[in-house]
């Protein structure tokens, strides 16, 4: 289909289907991954596996998917690195979630080596990816954008939206994810006001979903509220550092954001009555929607499954993939 060569780093949750989709989308896609083992079953699909970052230096475009900034410059900067020798990549694509200031340093020092960086985070989760529907924001050079977006697009599905060079792509996706969590806090919020006044779960969820204020989110998280399904799609670690991020972006540009404020120390005691459960740090290693279990502590209500299957809204679409 293409005789560019593809690099991709980071094979978590989200990494591999993405890449998953670059391989079924016909590209020529080389592969590294911390722990070999979660990249072998790509193998058997058509990916080549390499033995080191600094193995991928010499394709012609490097997505990376990792989880913090720290982790990004050590895969492109560290001992072993893909910038490690004297060959360089064209192009250079991140689809991570990482801090603005981190991006515009990695960015500068790729352009002393020559290479082009498109900050291309991304918003969704695992399920998303394989149903079609994850979405992305770019932003960069709008002639290394061009050649990377059908790429992009071939992994997200639902889209990708250019919206300027440098790092704007990074302010909308901290605030996409602090709108996550502000949602998420007020969902569970009032889920659980409405069980206290004797509405089930899924009869609360469902009107929600059908009403003007329901939305991909609110049905894709209702089986995992309904069911306290806390199968991981995001932590609450993960949203915390992205309260955080949203917070300094704030008082950088002089925004008063006074709601996200509050949710970040509604999550911050999530982490203190993680240290009630047996195993506070494999607690809070379970999805962020968790936090319905805290609004419940706090309003003295026990929750209990409902057992009653809700359909994501994701289904149709994963099935046709």
């Amino acid at each position: 289909m293409t005789k560019q060569t593809v690099g991709w780093i980071g094979m978590g949750r989200m990494g591999y289907p993405m890449a998953e989709r670059l391989v079924k989308a016909g590209y020529d896609v080389r592969v590294w991954n911390r722990t070999r083992a979660k990249a072998e079953p790509l193998a058997a699909k058509g990916a080549t596996l390499v033995g080191s970052p600094r193995d991928l230096a010499g394709v012609d475009i490097l997505f990376t998917m990792v989880s913090t900034g720290k982790d990004l410059e050590q895969v492109c900067f560290g001992p072993d690195g893909v910038l490690s020798g004297d060959a360089t990549p064209g192009i250079f694509v991140d689809c991570s979630s990482i801090a603005v200031d981190q991006s515009a340093a990695l960015r500068a020092r790729l352009a002393a080596r020559g290479a082009q960086f498109v900050a291309a985070p991304v918003s969704g989760n695992g399920k998303c990816v394989k149903a079609g529907k994850l979405s992305s924001v770019a932003s960069g050079p709008k002639a290394a954008f061009d050649t990377v977006a059908p790429m992009i697009e071939a992994i997200a599905g639902a889209g990708v939206s250019y919206v300027g060079d440098g790092e704007l792509s990074r302010f909308c996706k901290i605030a996409h994810n602090v709108m996550l969590g502000v949602v998420t806090q007020n969902l569970a919020e009032i889920t659980v006001l409405a069980e206290k006044a004797g509405v089930p779960r899924l009869a609360f969820l469902d009107f929600i979903n059908n009403s003007v204020m329901g939305s991909v989110f609110t049905r894709y998280k209702t089986n995992a509220l309904v069911n306290l399904d806390w199968t991981t799609t995001f932590t609450p670690e993960l949203l915390r550092k992205d309260l955080d991020l949203g917070l300094a972006a704030g008082r950088a540009l002089g925004v008063p954001m006074p709601v996200t404020a509050t949710t970040r120390e509604a999550l911050q005691a999530h982490f203190g009555m993680a240290n009630l459960k047996d195993d506070p740090e494999a607690y809070l290693q379970l999805d962020f929607s968790t936090i319905l279990e805290t609004v419940a502590m706090h309003s003295g209500l026990k929750l209990k499954s409902e057992g009653t299957p809700y359909a994501t809204g994701l289904e149709v679409a994963a099935a046709a993939e």
